[in-house]
Parts: C-alpha cells; structure tokens; sequence
C-alpha cells in the first residue's frame, strides 16, 4: 500500500497515430523486454516490472468519490463495477486508488484491455511503464468494442507532462505557435462518433483546458451536466476551467457540488479552495482547504499510509497554510508548515552511490519549508527567521540562497544594515552557484527586492523605491492569484503602500494598496494600508469601509498583529464588511475536527508474532522503549536481501547510538535463518515467519499475486510505525534510515509536531 505519488499522466501530449500503429510491433517487443522476466524472480510482480509499482494490497468498494460508467468488454461481469470506480476515481486524481482499483480488474480478468488502459492513466511519472501498460492494452485492442478501440488509442504514444502542466495557456511572451493538442483531436472524433457518451465529453472538458476560449469549453460542460448533472469530473474539470480566470466565481455552483458528490475525496474539497481563494473568500476556502488536509490524513490513519502516498497533500497544507496567513491565523499557519516539515520523508533510494548521504528535500518538506518561511517573513519574526534552530535549513546551495535572502530581510527589519548587506553579498554570491534556471531566475529577484530595500537605508531612496515599482510591475504581470499559494512573501504593491505612507505621501499608498487588492481579493495587509492611507487623506468613509472589509477578514487574527492594531488606533467604526460574490460560512477550524486529524502522527504498527533461531517468540512489545528497525526479507537465498542486512549490520554501532535494534523477518524455517554464511555474526536478530502472517500484517505482501515483497519499516519507541519502505527491491540506502531516525530525538523546532489537543483548534 505504501508507494510514492508523483505527477499523474492521465492527460497527454500525444504524436501521429499513424506513425505508432506503423511502429506496434516494436512497441510491443519493448514492451516485452520490460515486462519479460523469471516468473520465479523473488519480490518482482509476476505480471512484469510494470507491475512492481504502486498498490499492492486489494481494493475495496469506496463510498463518497461520486459515480462514472463506461461500457467495457470484460468476461468477468464483476469487472465492470470495479472499473467504474477506478474511472470515478481518475476523474478526480486520486490515482494511487484509482490504479489499485484496476490492478484488481487485471487480475479479474487479465485480457481485459480497459483495465490497463486505466491502470496506464492511473501512472503517475513515469513513461516507460505507462507505454509498457497501454501497450498491454493495445495488445488487446482488436477483442473489444469500436468504442474502447478509440479510448485506448486516444492515448497511444504519449508523454507524461506534470499535472500543473495540463493547465497552463500559453503566454504571451511564449515564442512560437501553440502545440497541436493530438489527444484533444482524437477524443473530439470520440465525441462525434459517439454523442452519448458522457465520459468522452468529460475527458474531452479535461483536455481541452488552456486550450482555446472559455466559453466553448463552459458550453461542453452545460451539455454533459443536462445528461450527467452529478458527474465527479464534469465538475472537477469546470473548477480547474474558471480557477485562474477574473470570473472564478462561475464555478462557484460546481464547488459546491464537487465536494458534495466526492465527499470522501481529498481533491474534491481541496479545488473548490482554489476558487474560493481566488476571489478573496478566506473564510469558506479554509473551510475547503482543511477538510481536504483532514481527510486526507484520517485516510492515511485508516490505511497505514504516509504523506508522500497522497501526491497532492502537501499542496494542499502549504495552501491552507496560505489561506490562514490571509486571515491572520500565524500561530495556526506555522503549525501547519512545522507539521509538514516533520513528516516522514519520501523513501526513495539514491540511485548512484556518490549521491548518499546528500541532504535532499521532497516534496513534502518542500511545501513545508516554502510555508515556514514565508509566513514567518510575512508577520516579521525577524527574531525568529536569525535563530539558528527555528528553521531547519539543508546543506545545499538552493537553501544557502534561501537563507541568506531571507536573513537579509531580517536584518533590515531589526534595522542592522551592515548585517544586511553582508546577506545580500551572500545570496548574490549564492545565486551564481545554483543549477537551476527557474531557482536562479526567483532568487534574482529576491536579491533585486533586498538590494532596493538596502538603498533605501542608505541615502539612495529613489533608486530603491524606482526598484521596487519595477518588480511590483512584473510581480502584477505573472501573479498566478487562483492557482497555487504564491512563494513570495509579500505583495510588492504591499511592501511599496506601507513605505509610501512612511514617507508622507499618502495618495501614492492609496494606489498601491489598491493595485494589490486587485491581485489579492480581500488582502488583510492592503486592507489595513488602504484604511490608514484614506485616514491621513481625510476621507473617512473610505477609510471606515477598509476597516469594515479589514474587521471581516481578520475576524479571527491573531492577537497583536500590528496592522490589525495599527487599523484599529484610526478610531474608525465600522461592523465587519463582506465584499464577496457569495455568501460565507463561518471558518472555525474546531468545528472540523470530526472530519479527521490536522497533523499526520505515527501510527500503531501490527503485532509482530514471529520466533528466533531458538524458537523463541519476539514481538515488538518486549522491545518498547527502544526504536527498531524492521526488514522484511525474502530469505538467505536472496543475493539483494543479503547484501541489504550485510549494509545495516555493518552500521549497527549508529544504530545502536539512536536505541534502534535491527530485527529481519523471512519464512526460512528457525533452523536455516542463519544457514548463509554470509549472515552469521551479524549484528542484527534474525526471525522466522514461515506463514507469511507477519508480512501480511505489515503489508509485506502483495494481495493480487500472493507473494512476499522486500519491507524496511522504522518503528518508534512507542511502537508506532513512522516510515515505510515496501516494494520489489530491497532498501539499500542505510544512510536514509539513519537520517530519519535521526530527526526524531531532535531538537530542532520541528522535531515534535502537537495534534489537535494542542494544535490551536
């Protein structure tokens, strides 16, 4: 069950059809090579390498993810209800269950060409096993309908673009002519041939976003609703049309069905969140955005899965992260960074051995740190942001530019110029070592904010608010305002009001904060500069309905924010102000504690019921208070599994200085677990679970070929299970497993992540 989400492919940039059937054979023989193996191999898929991935444990009928059907030709009628669900589930991109759905179809009924065009779709990352997966079902292609025929070649020869990329229009400073859209052409033929079929026209919606005007696409939708009105992706795809767009709030309607009709779905509350916060109605989009992060993590606790499964929550923390900084919840934005941050990291090996033992970032601690950090630059923890343990900064030059830009910034903040200074060198010195064009490219305009900001300190006030008006320019140009939570720590327009008012000029301020209320619907800080700006200006009324607006938004701030108070001193009066295009619910965060956890927590771990050498009975009870690494191996005639406990044997001494014990389970009988010479005198405790009970138990085992898997799981003291590597290759990387044990005893400000009980709920 534990695999690692990374970008879904269900849409994809497809080349000439004619050119891919002409090549079938070829596809065919490499889809062979890929497939082909010893069906004896242990731990691998007996169905190919293909199959070595992802979900290993059997589906089960899933309720709240909303209905879809597409006819399909199976001889196993049970197949087709299990497709339904896995296209439901597709439909709103919950692919790890989508693919284990029809995982179990193929294993139903193994010539059935739909359920590995789906389980295709369901790839997440990765061309090669997606090609070898569809070419499973064109192989199949001429024992089904006309119908399937063409969803199956709809897709043939294509590549897998990030998920963020399927939504992208092309800009204008983009050079050349747009891409021909060949998947959207062939399902436009699927459309015409068959105009009843309601799942053509929601993948045809899905594919042609970004692609030609809104309208049109609105119009697709209105006509698969009229027939369909409760379809999960007819919904879905309509929120993603209008997410980006000044008229967000046509998908107000299908926000409030989407989530209804996909209750149990993460996705399905966290996307109504996205237009929400694109028109500026905090309140509801954290009510959104934090029932997707709860229930995604009461899933997880349910199933025994870890953050790094569900390849959209740690986007969807850092939003709600966001969205409680735009309603001046610090205390619960930074809980919410920290818990990422504290997350189990993602278990993915070093593939090259000069890369161990590098400090690398996933996605998860990503999306923490990139939450951590802007909130506390935001609210001005200038303290904070220069004590040394408040932020866990790596050892690499993407976080050496990180830090020095933002020390930078504190420095000015506590009004230390010649620290500043000595920052700005560093991140400006930082930049010229980075690899990365899209990093380089963001921290140069970081540097060009901390280099007006010094100028401004030091006599050279003129060129430094000429630099600001600049970037506040491109800042408005590029602004993505309803897709993700922005990086930056602030509004430019923001940053330029508040220094305008400092300076006397009030007029100037008044357009500032304007101009970022049009970037940021109901931004709390332009909110505030606006009311003290028309204040000095005289003009009370104005100044009065900020306020109001500032009241509503803020309602639940923090105490002491000092634009909240500095708003308040006016003396204005004012009942709180909504100016949104809908009525708001109330956001108390309290009230949604019943839909699941805030923070992911450990779990407890299976009982282990397996015995020694000696016939002696071990369970993790007996070993309470002491952390334990568990490997499941496939026994003393697996090369791989040797040289695994061979590598973790030989560090037994760091284990040992971080409590951990080393206990490695296989089914050779209690006589032969120390028959290999090449594991007598480890270091470790080897026991026997002939049954495979205790593999199954800790999902050792895979469901749909019943055979057992290669596992290194890392309990805690408590006997909880807190990070998990299973699959059909032996965990190799030992320095990975000390690295996490490590970030458990330590003292770092992210090591101990509260729940609810002391969560700010």
């Amino acid at each position: 069950m534990r695999s690692a989400p990374g970008s879904p492919s269900i849409l994809l940039v497809s080349i000439p059809l004619a050119l891919v059937l002409g090549a079938l054979p070829q596809a065919r023989q490499k889809s062979a090579a890929y497939a082909g193996r010893d069906d004896r191999t242990p731990g691998h898929s007996l169905r190919g390498h293909a199959f070595d991935q992802g979900p290993r444990q059997k589906p089960w009928k899933m309720e709240g993810i909303g209905k879809a059907h597409l006819a399909i030709t199976t001889r196993v009628p049970e197949v087709q209800v299990w497709f339904d669900q896995g296209l439901a589930l597709l439909h709103s991109f919950w692919f790890y269950e989508a693919e284990r759905t029809f995982r179990w179809c193929i294993e139903l009924d193994p010539e059935c060409a739909m359920a590995y065009w789906g389980m295709a779709l369901a790839v997440e990352s990765d061309e090669e096993r997606f090609e070898s997966l569809l070419s499973e079902a064109l192989r199949r292609k001429d024992a089904v309908s006309e119908h399937e025929r063409l969803y199956i070649e709809a897709w043939v020869g294509a590549n897998a673009p990030r998920l963020e990329g399927r939504f992208e229009t092309k800009k204008e400073s983009d050079s050349g002519p747009p891409e021909r859209n060949e998947l959207l052409e062939r399902l436009e033929k699927l459309v015409l041939d068959y105009p009843d079929d309601v799942e053509a026209k929601a993948f045809c919606l899905l594919a042609s976003l970004g692609q030609g005007g809104r309208i049109a696409n609105e119009a697709l939708f209105q006509e698969l609703v009229a027939v369909a009105p409760e379809h999960p992706g007819a919904h879905h795809y309509r929120i993603h049309l209008w997410d980006d767009s000044e008229q967000g709030d046509v998908a107000l309607e299908s926000c409030a069905k989407y989530g209804r009709i996909a209750w149990d779905v993460g996705h399905a509350n966290h996307m109504p969140g996205h237009v929400y916060s694109g028109l500026g109605m905090w309140r509801e989009a954290g009510l959104w955005m934090e029932s997707a992060t709860r229930i995604e993590l009461r899933q997880m606790q349910e199933r025994g899965l870890f953050p790094y499964d569900y390849w959209n929550f740690a986007h969807n923390r850092n939003y709600l992260c966001y969205i409680q900084e735009q309603q001046g919840l610090v205390e619960q934005a930074l809980l919410g960074a920290r818990t990422l941050l504290a997350s189990p990291t993602k278990p993915v090996q070093d593939e090259h051995e000069d890369d161990k033992g590098e400090e690398r970032e996933d996605e998860v601690q990503f999306e923490g740190m990139t939450a951590l950090v802007r909130c506390l630059l935001k609210f001005e923890r200038w303290d904070e942001i220069l004590r040394a343990d408040a932020i866990p900064w790596k050892k690499t030059d993407e976080h050496a530019a990180w830090r020095a830009y933002a020390e930078a910034l504190a420095h000015l903040g506590k009004g230390e110029v010649p620290e500043a200074i000595e920052s700005a060198t560093a991140l400006q010195e930082g930049i010229e070592k980075l690899k990365d064009e899209w990093s380089k490219k963001g921290f140069q305009r970081g540097f060009r904010e901390v280099d007006a900001l010094i100028r401004l300190r030091t006599e050279r006030e003129l060129e430094g608010l000429s630099e600001l008006e600049e970037l506040a320019r491109e800042q408005a140009l590029d602004y993505r305002r309803r897709d993700d939570p922005p990086d930056d720590r602030a509004l430019y327009y923001d940053l330029l009001g508040e220094l305008h008012l400092e300076r006397g000029s009030p007029k100037l301020a008044v357009e500032c904060f304007t101009k970022a209320l049009e970037l940021v619907r109901n931004d709390g800080f332009a909110l505030s500069g606006l009311a003290r700006a028309e204040h000095v200006l005289g003009r009370r009324p104005e100044a009065t309905l900020a306020f109001g607006r500032l009241r509503h938004v803020w309602a639940r701030a923090d105490a002491g924010l000092r634009w909240m108070e500095a708003a308040r001193a006016l003396g204005l009066q004012s009942e709180p102000i909504d100016e949104s295009p809908a009525k708001q619910r109330d956001y108390d965060s309290q009230a949604l504690v019943k839909l699941g956890p805030i923070a992911w927590e450990p779990f407890a771990a299976p009982e282990l019921a397996a015995v020694d050498a000696d016939g002696k009975a071990i369970g993790l009870e007996e070993l309470r208070g002491q952390n334990v690494v568990l490997v499941f191996y496939l026994g003393g005639q697996c090369v791989h599994c040797v040289e695994e406990l061979a590598a973790l044997a030989k560090r037994a001494e760091d284990f040992a200085a971080l409590d951990a014990t080393i206990l490695a389970v296989s089914a050779d009988a209690p006589a032969d677990l120390a028959k290999p010479a090449a594991l007598k005198g480890l270091e470790l405790r080897l026991l026997s679970d002939p049954e495979h009970a205790n593999a199954r138990a800790f999902h050792a085992w895979d469901d749909f070929k019943d055979q057992a898997l290669h596992a290194t799981l890392l309990i805690d003291r408590q006997g909880r299970e807190r990070w998990a590597h299973v699959g059909a290759t032996p965990f190799s990387d030992v320095e990975r497993l000390l690295e996490e044990l490590r970030r458990w005893g330590s003292a770092s400000a992210v090591a101990s992540v509260p729940g609810d009980s002391a969560g700010g709920d």
